[in-house]
């Protein structure tokens, strides 16, 4: 994806949320990631809600399974973030 400049995230030292997968490769080895076609086929206010419960879901499930919920959290923060900097 193509750098943003200003207050836009990301900048220059950072990479965007659809480069980076927490946990694996499994969605980033697909032609196209599942957030991309949620968002294509939801309301903008839909997907806001999607990210938002995702981030819900793995701050309370951080250290009760065998996985990084923390930094998907980050993730779906990140990827949150990017939606409203180009709003």
């Amino acid at each position: 994806m193509a750098e943003t400049t200003g207050d836009q995230f990301p900048n220059e030292d950072e990479v965007w949320a659809d480069d980076i997968q927490v946990g694996g490769t499994h969605y980033k080895d697909m032609p196209v990631q599942p957030w991309d076609v949620m968002q294509s086929v939801m309301s903008h206010t839909e997907f806001v809600g999607f990210l938002k419960g995702n981030i819900i879901k793995y701050a309370m499930r951080q250290g009760r399974k065998d996985s990084d919920d923390a930094g998907k959290l980050r993730h779906y923060q990140q990827k949150l973030r990017e939606i409203y900097s180009f709003e």
